[in-house]
C-alpha cells in the first residue's frame, strides 16, 4: 500500500511491490532501447565499396574471340540440347567472329525426330582463364530469344559447383520480354536479407542453390535489360564487379554507356546505384566464389524455360517445349548472342 503523507509520484511513499514493478519496467525499457539500437545497426550494416584502381588484364574481341574459350559438350542443366565441339560449331556455322563482333548461335537447319532426337544443336563456351575477383565489362550487341530458349552469360567453376558459387550476369528464357535476371547460386550460408542499394527488383534472398526450387537469390531488371527491347537499342553494356565487399551488376543501353568504360578506365564508384547489389553483409564472398570462368551458352527447355508458368502462361509458346524445339528450326533465327567484346579488369 502507499504511505500517507507522500504524493503518489514520490518514490519515498511507494511500497516495495511498487518499487520492484517500477524497476522492472525501467529495465525493460532500457533493454528494449538497447535491442532496438542493435537491430537498427544490424539493419543498416553495409560494406565499404570504396574506389579501386582497376587495370585491364584480359580482352576478348576480334576474329580470335573464341580462342579464349573451350567448347563444353555436356549440359549439367538438363536441357533439351546437344552442345557441339569447336570443329562442329564452326562447320555448322554456330560460332564465328570478325574484327567487329563474335556470334554464338543455335542451329536453325535441322528439325524432326530423326535429326533432333537428342536436342537441338548449340554451343557452350567456357573461358580458359579463371578469376577470383575483378571487374567484368561485357559489351553485347544482341541477346538471344525464342520459344524454348534458355540462354545465359555467367561465371562459375564448372568442376566445383556449387561449392565455388555461380554468378548469372545475364539470363532469361523464351521470348525474353520480361527483363534480365542477375542471380547468385551458392553453398549454404549466403543470404541477401540485408540492406542493399539497387534499382532492380529482388526475388528470393536465400542464395543457397537448392532453396526455392534452385532459384538462387536474384534481381530482375526492366524490359530494356534483355531481349527485343535491349536489341532494338543497339544492345549495350553489362558490368559485373566481384570483390570482397560484394558483387554488383550494372546495365546501360548503347547510348548511355559511361565514358570511363568507353575510354578504358572504368570506375564503378562513379556509376551510381547498381541494377543488382549482392553485399557481403551476410555472405562471405571470398569463401563462396572462387576460380570462376566466364561461360556463354544457349540451352533449350530445362527446368526453367519449359515450366508451364513461363513457357505457356507467360510466353504463350505452343506445344510442349521439347516438341516445339525439335520440330521448328526456323523458330530460332533470333536465337543468337552477338558480342562486341569482353574485358576483364583487376585492382592493382
Amino acid at each position: 500500500m502507499e504511505h500517507a503523507g507522500y504524493h503518489a509520484w514520490d518514490p519515498r511513499g511507494w511500497s516495495t511491490k511498487t518499487k520492484l514493478a517500477t524497476a522492472a519496467g525501467a529495465v525493460a525499457i532500457v533493454v528494449a532501447a538497447i535491442v532496438g539500437a542493435v537491430l537498427g545497426v544490424r539493419a543498416n550494416r553495409y560494406p565499404d565499396y570504396s574506389k579501386l584502381d582497376y587495370k585491364l588484364v584480359d580482352t576478348f574481341s576480334g576474329s580470335d574471340f573464341f580462342n579464349n574459350f573451350y567448347y563444353a559438350t555436356s549440359d549439367p542443366s538438363g536441357g533439351f540440347v546437344e552442345y557441339v565441339d569447336r570443329a562442329a560449331a564452326e562447320w555448322l556455322n554456330l560460332t564465328y567472329a570478325s574484327e567487329t563482333s563474335a556470334i554464338l548461335k543455335a542451329d536453325t537447319t535441322y528439325s524432326g525426330q530423326d535429326e533432333v532426337a537428342n536436342g537441338r544443336q548449340s554451343v557452350r563456351i567456357t573461358s580458359n582463364n579463371t578469376y577470383a575477383d575483378g571487374l567484368f565489362i561485357f559489351d553485347i550487341l544482341h541477346t538471344p530469344y525464342a520459344c524454348g530458349l534458355w540462354p545465359a552469360l555467367w561465371l562459375t567453376d564448372p568442376s566445383n559447383w556449387p561449392e565455388h558459387g555461380e554468378i548469372d550476369v545475364i539470363e532469361s528464357v523464351n521470348m525474353g520480354r520480361w527483363g534480365n535476371h542477375a542471380t547468385l547460386h551458392t553453398s549454404s550460408g549466403c543470404s541477401m536479407d540485408v540492406k542493399r542499394k539497387e534499382t532492380g527488383s529482388p526475388t528470393y534472398t536465400n542464395c543457397y542453390w537448392d532453396a526455392n526450387s534452385e532459384s538462387g537469390c536474384g534481381v530482375v531488371g526492366s524490359k530494356a535489360t534483355y531481349g527485343p527491347e535491349f536489341n532494338a537499342a543497339g544492345g549495350g553494356v553489362y558490368a559485373m564487379e566481384l570483390r570482397d565487399a560484394g558483387i554488383r551488376v550494372w546495365h546501360w543501353i548503347r547510348d548511355e554507356i559511361p565514358s570511363d568504360i568507353t575510354s578504358g578506365s572504368p570506375d564503378p564508384s562513379a556509376w551510381g546505384k547498381a541494377y543488382a547489389d549482392f553485399p557481403s553483409t551476410n555472405c562471405d564472398i571470398g569463401n563462396h566464389f572462387k576460380n570462376h570462368s566466364i561461360i556463354a551458352n544457349i540451352d533449350f527447355c530445362g527446368g526453367w524455360a519449359e515450366a508451364t508458368e513461363y513457357y505457356t502462361t507467360q510466353s504463350g509458346c505452343p506445344d510442349t517445349c521439347e516438341t516445339f524445339v525439335m520440330d521448328n528450326a526456323s523458330n530460332f533465327t533470333t536465337a543468337y548472342w552477338e558480342f562486341k567484346s569482353f574485358r576483364v579488369y583487376q585492382a592493382s
